[in-house]
């Protein structure tokens, strides 16, 4: 089973979601791209993942055009907010998806509220993906 996991900078909220699924089951292939892929990862979104045991700090960012010749299972978009677009994968997929999350790196505000929206987002990533394995992957395995 093949899952890649796509938003605009793979930096953050991808990166996390891509630690979750994988940690769900180690024999998923489990990838993560972005459309205008940064380059790094966000070190908040790394610290929080680590805070609960995932190591996500071996990750690339790395651009769509690396996955559009391969064949996807699923290819998920996480974007969020109603003011972001959520890319779309031209490449050979069986099912799309969309489990949108609000982009925890655009907050604002004192470093703690900061660091709960991270923190925030991160569960919610873990929630999301977590039904998404036990309601869509599970069953097929």
């Amino acid at each position: 089973m093949k899952v890649l996991i796509l938003c605009t900078g793979n930096s953050c909220r991808s990166q996390m979601a891509h630690g979750f699924l994988q940690s769900f089951d180690a024999n998923l292939t489990v990838c993560s791209a972005g459309t205008e892929a940064s380059g790094k990862l966000n070190a908040k979104a790394v610290k929080a993942m680590s805070e609960i045991g995932l190591d996500i700090s071996t990750h690339t960012s790395d651009s769509v055009e690396k996955f559009l010749r391969d064949e996807w299972d699923y290819v998920i978009t996480v974007c969020g907010g109603a003011n972001e677009a959520c890319p779309a994968f031209m490449g050979k997929v069986k099912h799309r998806l969309h489990i949108g999350f609000d982009d925890p790196s655009h907050a604002t505000g004192t470093d703690e509220f900061i660091w709960s929206e991270f923190i925030r987002v991160r569960d919610e990533i873990k929630e999301g993906f977590y039904k998404f394995y036990v309601e869509r992957i599970k069953p097929q395995l």
